[in-house]
């Protein structure tokens, strides 16, 4: 199958992202909703780890921000499992917080019963992220040792508010957050005092001119890094 890596990742990376993947489509059943739900596996050769990815509030686990995300941990070695939010699957109308958890449960379990030799991490972007720290710090995914949090959106635009940071605190893994510095749902600002209340179980990896979809100013970016191969050698480092 092939991955769709974007325009802008199609001149920037390396050949290692044209590298055959072994990528799988699958099913599985939300235990809460009854109803079942896409996922995409793909596994590099030397896979060492897995990342649970869900997706944003507008958008699938196809859509090319996630695919990129995808293509670039694969390029590190790390597996990617994608999934679809129930809401998404059927096409309209956002689901209830307990389906919500619901299936990111079930994808971490689905997941690595898929691929029980690699240690799990959880996360997504934005929306999907958010939700499965919430899963976190309620105890719900318990064989994740870590989070990956893709553009964490701390607050709605323009409502500056460290509200969705609250649970934060309850989460017993380690969690690296990787935002830019441009996201107008992310302020460093509030997001500072939230991150020493963290202590050294959260690390923060700020993107330079990435706004909340990873989209960089190519002029007044310092580094001539792709963002998403950025975004995968941190966490690759961070998971290493």
């Amino acid at each position: 199958m092939p991955v769709y890596l974007g325009r802008h990742l199609e001149t920037s990376l390396t050949n290692k992202l044209w590298m055959p993947m072994k990528t799988s489509q699958q099913e599985f059943l939300v235990h809460r909703s009854k109803k079942r739900v896409s996922s995409i596996l793909q596994v590099p050769s030397q896979a060492d780890a897995l990342v649970v990815l869900g997706h944003g509030a507008g958008a699938g686990m196809t859509h090319p921000n996630l695919a990129n995300i995808a293509a670039a941990l694969h390029a590190n070695q790390i597996a990617t499992f994608r999934y679809q939010f129930p809401f998404i699957e059927r096409g309209g109308g956002r689901d209830s917080k307990d389906v919500t958890l619901s299936t990111i449960v079930s994808a971490v379990e689905q997941a690595g019963s898929m691929q029980p030799e690699l240690p799990i991490y959880a996360g997504g972007h934005s929306f999907g992220g958010r939700m499965t720290s919430l899963a976190a710090s309620e105890l719900l995914i318990p064989s994740a040792r870590g989070l990956v949090l893709f553009a964490f959106p701390l607050h709605p635009p323009g409502k500056p508010s460290v509200d969705r940071a609250a649970h934060l605190v309850k989460i017993e893994i380690p969690m690296l957050f990787l935002a830019g510095t441009r996201d107008k749902l992310f302020s460093a600002e509030l997001f500072t005092p939230v991150l020493k209340k963290l202590g050294s179980s959260a690390t923060l990896h700020y993107l330079d001119t990435a706004d909340h979809s990873y989209k960089t100013l190519k002029r007044t970016r310092e580094s001539d890094e792709d963002v998403f191969v950025e975004m995968a050698r941190v966490t690759r480092q961070w998971i290493g």
